[in-house]
């Protein structure tokens, strides 16, 4: 079910100093609801600016992800993002957002040459900022509350993303490691791969 970081325990370690003033950073497991606000934020980050319907935003297998978020005082949504279980069979190869003509970025090349200590691995995705909200250290939060939720939730070993150049640094702040080529995801723009060992002492 969605809980409030502060009565999330196996979160509150790594990020409790994190919350900034009245504003608080919430997570929803598997299968709990999540309020419309959300795939707004969503929206209004990753879709919208790039000319895409509504709709676009929303992922098939969102219901099977972790899911957080920032919210302030007024109940608006600011920063989101989310994380997912790969599959034991897939190397993280799956489309970039909902609709027919969706690109597909490569697979996780390191991943696909790994072993089981790589397993169970999982990837980060849809990562946003509210504009005004930008450089307060929100999305480096919400990246290690997913992080410690995917560990607690499916006990993973190791964590993928698919990075816009110019977030590279957060998440590189963050231990992730940038890996292989910079690709373009058609309609998107150009990414790079990074992966993370994740650290379950971390989680408890």
């Amino acid at each position: 079910d969605r809980q409030i970081l502060g009565k999330f325990g196996e979160l509150a370690a790594i990020c409790e100093s994190r919350v900034f003033g009245d504003d608080r950073l919430e997570v929803a497991l598997p299968n709990a609801p999540l309020p419309a606000a959300y795939f707004a934020c969503r929206y209004a980050c990753l879709r919208e600016p790039l000319g895409f319907p509504e709709g676009a935003e929303r992922l098939a297998d969102d219901a099977e992800a972790i899911h957080a978020w920032w919210q302030t005082d007024a109940e608006e949504i600011v920063a989101v993002g989310r994380i997912h279980r790969i599959q034991d069979d897939s190397f993280g190869l799956q489309a970039d957002h909902a609709g027919p003509s969706a690109a597909v970025p490569p697979a996780f090349s390191l991943l696909a040459s790994g072993g089981a200590e790589l397993r169970p691995a999982v990837q980060i995705r849809q990562m946003g900022t509210r504009n005004k909200w930008r450089r307060r250290g929100l999305a480096r939060a919400l990246v290690a509350a997913l992080e410690a939720a995917a560990i607690n939730q499916w006990g993973a070993k190791s964590g993928w993303l698919q990075s816009r150049l110019e977030a590279v640094a957060v998440y590189a702040s963050e231990d992730w490691i940038p890996f292989g080529e910079d690709y373009v995801v058609e309609s998107v723009g150009v990414h790079r791969s990074m992966w993370k060992l994740l650290d379950s002492s971390h989680a408890d």
